[in-house]
């Protein structure tokens, strides 16, 4: 069902429109509790390698690569609350009333889980610079800030992969617990199928989002990996967002 805007009724500027979905993110009582969950998570992960971590461990890129590993499994999910929230919570008749045009809205919940994703990632690095600061001061380890610029920019690109991978899911599903479940369980499924049926291991070089972002996150692409990277996130990305677009599209709102 397309709805269209009343005659002579300015449009939304798209710009607002992602605004309006960064404030839904943040505003919301399980947005927030998804935020200090992410932050719980990853101020464990750094104390854990402060009071365990060897001397040569305790690297600012240590410290960046180990409190992203929370990120990586609680990014997606705030991609997926972007795009079910006129679903779940039923606000979709006022979402699509302010902006008829459903496209957009839909662009601007996959630019807003991006910037959501990219400060949360941004912070955590901050993060990690303090604790890594810490241990220099405290006498604990060796200040070593070298980062390899590499494996530091494919860990980044991972993580909004993942946030856009939640996206897609969100809107192919419609349903935030749904969702998540699927987006959670289905992945690792198909990594332990690939690794325990030899005929799903050819196909999963290609298909398995966790495997060929590996080599991203080292910083040792080579041409087979971005062929693999693409081919993958065609699939794990690129295809739901496809088919949750066209349903956002076509959904009734009650």
């Amino acid at each position: 069902m397309t709805t269209v805007a009343a005659p002579g009724t300015p449009p939304v500027p798209w710009t607002r429109s992602v605004h309006v979905e960064l404030r839904k993110s943040l505003d919301t009582r399980a947005g927030r509790w998804l935020m200090l969950v992410m932050s719980g998570l990853s101020l464990l992960v750094a104390l854990v390698l402060v009071v365990w971590g060897t001397r040569e461990e305790l690297t600012l890129q240590t410290f960046v690569s180990m409190m992203s590993l929370p990120l990586l499994m609680l990014l997606p999910i705030v991609g997926i609350m972007a795009a079910t929230q006129e679903w779940s919570q039923r606000t979709g008749l006022v979402t699509f009333t302010l902006e008829p045009r459903r496209g957009r809205v839909v662009a601007a919940k996959l630019v807003a889980s991006v910037l959501l994703g990219l400060a949360v990632i941004i912070v955590s690095g901050l993060v990690a610079a303090a604790f890594h600061a810490g241990v220099v001061v405290l006498g604990s380890a060796p200040g070593d800030w070298s980062m390899d610029g590499a494996a530091t920019l494919g860990l980044v690109v991972t993580l909004l992969m993942f946030v856009l991978q939640g996206v897609g899911f969100g809107l192919a599903l419609l349903s935030t617990p749904v969702a998540i479940v699927a987006s959670l369980v289905l992945p690792t499924v198909w990594t332990i199928a690939s690794a325990l049926v030899p005929r799903v291991e050819s196909a999963a070089v290609w298909l398995d989002l966790n495997r060929v972002t590996a080599p991203l996150m080292e910083g040792a692409m080579t041409g087979e990996d971005w062929a693999h990277l693409g081919t993958s996130a065609l699939v794990w990305i690129g295809l739901p967002i496809a088919i949750g677009t066209w349903r956002v599209l076509r959904s009734e709102v009650k």
